[in-house]
């Protein structure tokens, strides 16, 4: 009797354990990110549009020894961030998640930032209708335009 019970209920549990094994699609080079996104134009330099100190941050996507890179650049301060790892599509937004070993924080970086990102973290980004970039992490977003210089 326990076994017919057990037989009927095995097909209802197949399709959660299936769906949460699901393969998430990820980029760790520059050929893999184009290929990800397919047609879609995406840049590979964004300047921030929302800061309030006249200093933008500059995002760049690399390619450096074969791994991805975003780096964050503080206009006329130097190096906010950059890390290492992949950039993987997480719904409609992409995103980067890394350790505390991948990620380096610059001079520019403030306490908090420092703080928040010292064990790892990730970096969301979201295309906004605008043509924008919103760019989150913990206890930190900004909103990028394409940089055409």
């Amino acid at each position: 009797m326990r076994l017919n019970y057990l037989l009927l209920c095995l097909p209802l549990l197949l399709p959660v354990h299936s769906q949460a094994h699901e393969l998430q699609a990820c980029a760790s080079t520059m050929g893999e990110l184009k290929l990800m996104l397919g047609e879609q134009v995406f840049p590979l330099k964004w300047e921030e549009t929302s800061m309030d100190d006249g200093k933008p941050l500059v995002v760049s996507i690399v390619e450096n020894n074969g791994a991805l890179y975003i780096e964050f650049i503080k206009t006329r301060e130097g190096l906010w961030a950059e890390s290492a790892g992949v950039i993987c599509k997480a719904g409609a937004n992409l995103e980067t998640r890394f350790t505390g070993e991948q990620i380096r924080l610059g001079p520019a970086a403030n306490w908090v930032l420092r703080y928040a990102l010292r064990n790892g973290g990730k970096f969301t980004m979201t295309k906004l209708e605008t043509g924008q970039l919103r760019i989150a992490t913990s206890g930190w977003s900004g909103v990028f335009a394409p940089r055409v210089k």
